[in-house]
């Protein structure tokens, strides 16, 4: 599989959250090793009334129960939209080695992030994460647009 494939599971994630009329973000983890989906996850918000129930931080709770470690080195995140702070912090803690994300957080106009892009949070921490940005981005977009002005 490669980087569309997996990130159609991230957006089938994504539908899944709308169809129960969540926000409209996915994210799975896959393991580098042999590409297991370790990890799934939605915007569980306002189900578990938990701020940081956010789709990348649900899918990193999880992976690291599946495995039984907090550690997510040898993995891969995808996520629909471009993480928040919270959501970026966390996967650096987990030190999973890649992101790949669709939307990106300037192009839906979130202006309640400022000038904020997971570029900037790594480069402020140093951490060692490699970033792969514009895979199915417009698709992406597009849905979480359509969602922001609903």
């Amino acid at each position: 599989m490669n980087h569309n494939d997996y990130m159609q599971i991230a957006l089938d994630e994504l539908h899944a959250g709308v169809k129960s009329g969540l926000n409209p973000v996915g994210s799975i983890i896959v393991r580098h090793k042999d590409g297991e989906i370790i990890g799934r996850g939605k915007n569980l918000v306002p189900i578990h009334n938990d701020p940081t129930a956010h789709a990348e931080v649900i899918a990193i709770r999880q992976a690291c129960d599946h495995i039984g470690m907090s550690k997510l080195a040898d993995c891969t995140l995808y996520t629909t939209l471009e993480p928040c702070p919270m959501c970026c912090w966390a996967i650096l803690t987990a030190g999973i080695e890649h992101l790949v994300l669709g939307a990106r957080l300037t192009v839906i106009k979130k202006v309640n992030y400022g000038d904020y892009t997971v570029e900037n949070l790594v480069a402020m921490t140093n951490a060692d994460i490699t970033i792969t940005t514009g895979i199915r981005e417009e698709e992406c977009t597009g849905l979480r647009s359509a969602w922001e002005l609903a």
